[in-house]
């Protein structure tokens, strides 16, 4: 095989390995997905075809690299925001959103800023931020990512005032991923609510 097919072939196997696995969860495949895949894919079988040897094992890291690099900022983010060093957290994902995110990767960058917010005691800011993830345009990020959402939507929602907005975006946690830590989670801050109000009325 001419080794610019092959690297077409991993570049067209590797697309539609991504494609199948977001359509498993619902997603869908992103277009500028699939774009800079097949643009990435272009380029090195190109340079293999003119005599210019790609490595494929270094073509692939590099496809993977371009087209994962919001997830990939995202999930250092995260990893600051659990050593509390939120700061940094919040200007990788702002780089994040510089970098051109689909819908589903800026929803999920979004939602990671929120919870970041959120640990530092900002729930005003958190709440402008997860609801914008979660609000006007239909989110296609996958289950795990909109029950964490609502429910860290929920909480926000709870620290600001917004009681009853929590309580429903609570139940969006559960109705998104049932078995997940985060319906469990929406669970049992809906368990206090109800215990709550039980207190006051025995209270009464």
């Amino acid at each position: 095989m001419h080794p610019s097919l092959l690297i077409l072939l991993i570049g067209l196997l590797y697309i539609f390995a991504f494609g199948a696995l977001s359509f498993m969860r619902r997603q869908g495949l992103s277009t500028r997905f699939a774009v800079e895949g097949l643009v990435v894919t272009g380029i090195g079988a190109a340079l293999s075809y003119v005599s210019m040897p790609v490595n494929p094992i270094l073509f692939l890291i590099v496809l993977y690299l371009v087209t994962m690099r919001v997830r990939l900022l995202v999930d250092l983010g995260n990893w600051f925001t659990s050593r509390k060093e939120y700061e940094r957290a919040l200007n990788i994902h702002r780089l994040a959103l510089r970098l051109w995110p689909d819908l589903s990767s800026r929803q999920i960058v979004l939602i990671n800023q929120g919870v970041t917010r959120l640990r530092m005691g900002e729930p005003d800011e958190a709440y402008t931020l997860l609801r914008d993830a979660l609000g006007d345009e239909k989110p296609r990020m996958g289950a795990k990512y909109l029950a964490a959402g609502y429910y860290n939507l929920g909480l926000a929602c709870r620290r600001t005032g917004r009681e009853a907005e929590a309580i429903r975006r609570f139940n969006e946690a559960i109705d998104a991923l049932p078995n997940s830590i985060y319906a469990h989670a929406a669970q049992q801050a809906l368990k206090r609510t109800t215990d709550d109000r039980r207190q006051m009325t025995d209270d009464g």
